[in-house]
């Protein structure tokens, strides 16, 4: 699914193999050039610096022609290959020109490359999108311009999009909880609830509309087993994971809100009142009605 923001930015819709949806703005050729354009400038700067170093060392043996067209050519395809499978392991996906201009490489489902990505992309920049049987990009062009996503022919390949990484931070959002369940969540320790589980919990939460039936239950059941095991508590039976995570993600941020403003300074020394985060309010047939 694809659509133009009010950015003129075309926005595709990736599934995860979670089944949950995000929604990421792909980056188009003249972004993508000037960030490519800024990398040719680095290879270049490095590619003469280690032509000149290695030439200078081999001028006290004398070498022949055929030595130095060799040297050239091994440092020639070592910068132009190199730098950007190099970088983008290094960096997650980005390489100096595509940090510079908020450009990263993504897999299909929207998920961080390795080096085999980044191994495929290189050598088809090299041989096929633009140097050898590119015509300086030309390739590259037309297969990006053929694609819904601006994909070149590396990026077929490997199996990658290049989207654009920076984007506005939305407020933060409060879940609701279902108030039969109220009583139960605030008698738990939830000191055992770590980040690392809550995250997922919430992008649940957030993306439940959006996810299929079959994933609503399989995925919340898994949640909440994993829960119940790291809290050592038993789930209410009878309710959906999606009241169960609802209430829990609820009552730990009532704490955690209730903690932070017990440590706020006095009305008279605060400037301005925080903004209130916008509340997520789970859709009516959803199945947070309480069960019969």
């Amino acid at each position: 699914m694809f659509w133009a923001d009010k950015y003129f930015r075309t926005v595709a819709v990736f599934t995860t193999g979670e089944g949950v949806a995000l929604d990421l703005p792909i980056a188009r050729i003249p972004t993508r050039a000037a960030a490519m354009f800024i990398d040719l400038l680095l290879q270049a700067a490095v590619g003469w610096t280690l032509v000149a170093a290695i030439a200078g060392a081999l001028v006290q043996i004398q070498p022949d022609v055929a030595w130095l067209t060799t040297v050239s050519l091994v440092g020639f395809v070592a910068v132009v290959a190199g730098y950007p499978i190099t970088c983008e392991t290094l960096f997650r996906g980005r390489t100096v020109g595509k940090i510079v201009l908020g450009l990263r490489v993504v897999r299909e489902d929207g998920g961080p490359i390795d080096f085999r990505h980044a191994l495929t992309r290189g050598l088809c920049w090299v041989i096929v999108d633009f140097w050898s049987l590119g015509g300086f990009g030309a390739v590259a062009v037309l297969t990006s311009l053929c694609s819904p996503r601006a994909r070149r022919v590396g990026d077929v390949l490997a199996g990658t999009v290049v989207v654009h990484d920076r984007a506005r931070i939305p407020l933060p959002s409060l879940a609701v909880a279902p108030p039969w369940l109220q009583g139960w969540a605030q008698q738990l320790d939830l000191s055992g609830l770590t980040e690392d589980l809550a995250l997922p919990m919430r992008q649940y939460l957030t993306r439940y509309p959006g996810l299929t039936p079959e994933v609503q239950h399989h995925l919340g059941g898994a949640l909440v087993a994993a829960v119940c095991t790291q809290l050592r508590i038993e789930a209410p039976p009878g309710y959906p994971p999606l009241q169960i995570l609802g209430v829990l993600i609820s009552e730990r941020q009532r704490r955690t809100l209730t903690t932070r403003r017990s440590q706020w300074p006095a009305p008279a020394l605060v400037a301005s009142a925080p903004l209130a985060p916008t509340p997520f309010v789970p859709p009516v047939d959803a199945g947070w009605q309480r069960p019969a």
